[in-house]
């Protein structure tokens, strides 16, 4: 078995198709529209599904705003310059909530953004 998705609702497709592709360097992978279920489902990522996690982003139609609640906690990406992605990702438009710096009791360097909807999205320094 492996993690095939990550699924977030989202208000705006586009909007968020655009953060994810634009913003953090996905690839916009494929886009279905259910008009039957009232829904329309993109999904992105860095690499193909059938070797990568991707994520799912899920418009129902008429919904413009969901409630995140207090069980979610973030996506994280691996990136090799945590000051540089976040410079390039405020350059861009994109909100960084968390500047990033060693995280408390460690060493490891970290930010975390914020997508259209609220979500988090941590980055963390990997080599």
């Amino acid at each position: 078995m492996r993690l095939l998705h990550t699924m977030l609702r989202v208000g705006n497709l586009e909007r968020s198709i655009a953060f994810y592709t634009e913003t953090l360097g996905m690839k916009l992978l494929r886009k279905e529209d259910f008009p039957g279920g009232e829904f329309t489902l993109a999904f992105v990522g860095y690499g193909d599904e059938s070797d990568h996690s991707v994520i799912e982003l899920t418009y129902n139609y008429g919904v413009e705003k969901y409630e995140l609640g207090t069980a979610y906690g973030h996506i994280a990406l691996g990136c090799d310059d945590v000051y540089a992605t976040c410079e390039k990702i405020r350059a861009a438009g994109g909100k960084v909530v968390r500047e990033p710096g060693p995280m408390k009791h460690g060493t490891t360097i970290l930010a975390f953004v914020e997508d259209p909807d609220g979500y988090k999205v941590e980055l963390l320094g990997v080599k």
